[in-house]
This record gives structure tokens, sequence and C-alpha cells, in this order.
């Protein structure tokens, strides 16, 4: 799986997002691509490094972010 530059970009521009509501964002380390977590999101709170929401892909991220609904 290759990450495009627009997907990148994307990326870096929600690890923002959930830098200023007191988030990080966390991509899954799993290298397998038939585990049911790669290529998925985690997002915690960012000073307890508490889980807040499960394995989420990109869309479902800014979904959450802004509290609506997110292109794929």
């Amino acid at each position: 799986m290759r990450i495009t530059t627009a997907e990148k970009v994307r990326e870096n521009r929600l690890r923002r997002m959930a830098e200023r509501q007191g988030f990080v964002l966390r991509k899954s380390r799993r290298r397998d691509p038939r585990a049911l977590d790669f290529g998925t999101f985690l997002l915690t709170e960012g000073r307890r490094n508490r889980p807040v929401t499960g394995p989420l892909t990109l869309a479902e991220v800014e979904a959450w972010l802004t509290g609506g609904e997110a292109e794929g």
C-alpha cells in the first residue's frame, strides 16, 4: 500500500486539527496488510495518552474531529 502525496497532506492536516482539540493522531504500526488494524488511525488524549477512539480510517477520523460527515 503506497501512500500518495494527497493522503499524506490530509493526514498531516488531521494531525494538526487533532492537536488543536487536545488529541494526538497515531497511525497503526502494523506491517501485515491482512491485519485488521493495518493502515488505521487512533486518537488519544494528549496528556494522558489514553485512547479516545478505536481503529479508524482517515475519513472516519476527519468526521470525528469535525463532528460531521467527511468525504472518503
